[in-house]
C-alpha cells in the first residue's frame, strides 16, 4: 500500500473513532478508488472493501483476484460463482473483529442495492448510515497531491477552452467545436470528461446537449467543458460572441462576473455553503434576473466531477480548508441566450483560490 493510501486509511480510522463507527463498507466506486486505488470490474458479482479499526480487506470474485492483486496488497476473501459470496463474506466480517450485535456501520451510498442488502442480511442488528461523516468528510478535504492533480487538469482545460474558441467560424457546428476540444485533450494525454457547446439560444438550456446547430453571426457562445488527467477532472465555463454582440449580452456578463467575485469573497473557512450561494444569488437578484438563475451555485469536484460539498441555498455544510467546489452562477434568457461563468476554487490558506488561469472576459470572435 502506498504512503498516500496508508495515510487515508489511518485518517478514516480516526474519523471512525470520532463518529462511533465500527465498520465502513465500500462498493466499487470512487470511494474505493480513494481508499484503495482500486476500480474493479463492476457487475452483479459482489465486490466489497471492509474497514474496521483493526482490519481492512476485500470480498472479491475469484475470477478477478489476479487482476485486482496488481493494484492492492490488502487481503482478499475470494468466492467462486459455483459457491456464491455468503461464506466468504462471513469470513471477511469475522476478520474485521466487529461485534455483530448492533454494530454501527457505514454503507457506500453509491453501491448496488443488492450488495448493500447482502451486508445488512449478514448484520441484521446493524445501525447503518452513509459515508458523509467518514469517507465523504475526508474526500471533501483535498490533500497536497490532489491539489497538484486538480491544478494540472485545470491548466490543461484552460488551453483546450482557448482552442475551442479559436476554432469558431461561420457555419461550424457545436459538435465540431466539441471535437476540437476532445482532440486537444487526447493530444495532451487527457480524456474528455464532458463537453457542452451551446450556440445562440441553446445557451439558455443549462444542460444543453451539444448538437448540430451551426454558428451564425450575432450568436452568443457558451462552452462548459472538462477533461480528466492524472485521475482528476477539471470543469469550467466561459462565454463569448461571434460576429456581433447580442443585445444585453455585455450587461449580463458583467452581472455574472460580479456574482462570481461575491461568491469567491464569501467562500472562507467557517462560512456555510448556503452563504456562498446567497452571495452570488443576491447580486443577480438585485440586477433583476433572480428568476433566471435556475440552479445551485456550485458542486464539489474531486475524483468525481460532482461530489460534496454542494453549494446550495439550503446547505448547512461549513466550509473548511481543502474543500474544492465550483462557483458557477448563470442567467438564462429563453429564446435569446444563456450565460454562465464557472470557476473551480479550493479553500486554501483562508481564502478561495481559483484553479484556472484563464480570464473570465468574454471572447470576441468573427
Amino acid at each position: 500500500m502506498t504512503p498516500t493510501l496508508s495515510t487515508r486509511l489511518k485518517k478514516l480510522r480516526t474519523r471512525m473513532a470520532a463518529t462511533g463507527t465500527d465498520l465502513v463498507v465500500i462498493g466499487p466506486s470512487s470511494h474505493m478508488v480513494y481508499l484503495a486505488d482500486l476500480s474493479p470490474h463492476g457487475d452483479e458479482r459482489p465486490v466489497l472493501l471492509m474497514v474496521s479499526q483493526g482490519f481492512a480487506g476485500f470480498l472479491m470474485p475469484a475470477l478477478n483476484v489476479d487482476s485486482a492483486r496488481q493494484h492492492t496488497d490488502l487481503p482478499f476473501f475470494p468466492w467462486a460463482d459455483a459457491e456464491g459470496p455468503n461464506a466468504a463474506l462471513d469470513a471477511l466480517i469475522a476478520a474485521t473483529g466487529i461485534d455483530r450485535n448492533g454494530a454501527s456501520i457505514v454503507l457506500d451510498e453509491t453501491m448496488r442495492a443488492d450488495f448493500a442488502l447482502l451486508v445488512l442480511d449478514a448484520l441484521p442488528g446493524a445501525k447503518r448510515r452513509f459515508t458523509a461523516d467518514t469517507v465523504g468528510y475526508l474526500r471533501s478535504r483535498k490533500d497536497a497531491d490532489e491539489y497538484q492533480r486538480l491544478k494540472a487538469s485545470a491548466l490543461l482545460n484552460d488551453a483546450a477552452m482557448t482552442a475551442g474558441f479559436a476554432a469558431l467560424r461561420a457555419g461550424v457546428t457545436e459538435f465540431e467545436i466539441a471535437q476540437v476540444i476532445a482532440d486537444f485533450y487526447m493530444a495532451n494525454g487527457a480524456t474528455t470528461e464532458f463537453c457542452s457547446v451551446c450556440f445562440g439560444p441553446n445557451g439558455a438550456f443549462p444542460h444543453h446537449h451539444t448538437g448540430d446547430t451551426q454558428l451564425k453571426a450575432g450568436d452568443a457562445v457558451l462552452i462548459d467543458t472538462g477533461c480528466r488527467v492524472g485521475g482528476y477532472p477539471s470543469d469550467m465555463t466561459r462565454v463569448g460572441t461571434f460576429g456581433g454582440v447580442p443585445d444585453g449580452f455585455d450587461a449580463v456578463h458583467a452581472i455574472l462576473d460580479r456574482a462570481v467575485e461575491a461568491a469567491i469573497a464569501a467562500a472562507v473557512p467557517g462560512a456555510k455553503a448556503a452563504a456562498v450561494d446567497k452571495a452570488a444569488r443576491d447580486v443577480i437578484t438585485a440586477a433583476g434576473y433572480g428568476p433566471n438563475f435556475l440552479h445551485r451555485t456550485g458542486h464539489g469536484l474531486g475524483i468525481d466531477v460532482h461530489e460534496a460539498p454542494y453549494i446550495t441555498g439550503t446547505s448547512d455544510t461549513v466550509l473548511d480548508e481543502g474543500m474544492v467546489f465550483s462557483i458557477e452562477p448563470g442567467i438564462y434568457l429563453a429564446g435569446r441566450f444563456g450565460l454562465r461563468l464557472e470557476e473551480i476554487v479550493i479553500i486554501r490558506n483562508g481564502v478561495a483560490e481559483i484553479f484556472s488561469e484563464l480570464p473570465r472576459a468574454s471572447v470576441t470572435a468573427g
